[in-house]
């Protein structure tokens, strides 16, 4: 008895794809360009004014807003928007520089907080001036107060949609 192959099944018809109109792929093109170009300036600049990545800029930041200048790891890492994966390598890179520390959570035996150093505060002090006068001169006023209103109003409902479970997403 010989096996007969039988031909592939045929995919399954997809939603119709909803291509980009030219002005829909004018203005993705101009934000995915403006974005690249102002996250590797701001990088640029930080690292070489203070030695520090934009990942632990933002760490900093985020731990000296928290009481005790202490956070979670897992609500870094959603604040961040990053990965627990990437956010724990960072921190180890911080924690070998001393300016992070990582210290069991008292409130649960499972998790793990990080917790700005003296010297991670140090850092952030002398880090922050230079880091706002670029954020201004590359950003803030390049804009105008509307067209920078509209910026962070249309990056939060993106934020938003895609902090969503993915099971929202698609319903």
């Amino acid at each position: 008895m010989t096996q007969q192959t039988q031909p592939a099944p045929a995919p399954a018809p997809h939603d119709e794809v909803r291509w980009l109109t030219v002005e829909e792929q004018h203005q993705w093109r101009a934000f995915r360009d403006g974005n690249a170009l102002l996250t590797e300036a701001l990088a640029r600049e930080l690292d070489a004014d203070s030695g520090l990545s934009l990942g632990e800029y933002e760490v900093l930041v985020r731990l000296s807003e928290a009481p005790g200048r202490t956070l979670r790891m897992s609500e870094l890492a959603d604040e961040l928007a990053h990965s627990r994966s990437r956010l724990t390598h960072t921190i180890r890179r911080m924690e070998a520089a001393g300016l992070v520390e990582r210290t069991a959570c008292k409130e649960d035996a499972r998790g793990v907080n990080a917790t700005m150093t003296e010297a991670g505060w140090e850092r952030i002090v002398a880090a922050a001036p230079g880091h706002v006068r670029a954020v201004r001169e590359h950003l803030v006023d390049v804009l105008t107060p509307a067209q920078l209103r509209a910026l962070g109003e249309a990056m939060t409902a993106v934020a938003d949609a895609l902090r969503q479970p993915a099971a929202a997403q698609h319903a």
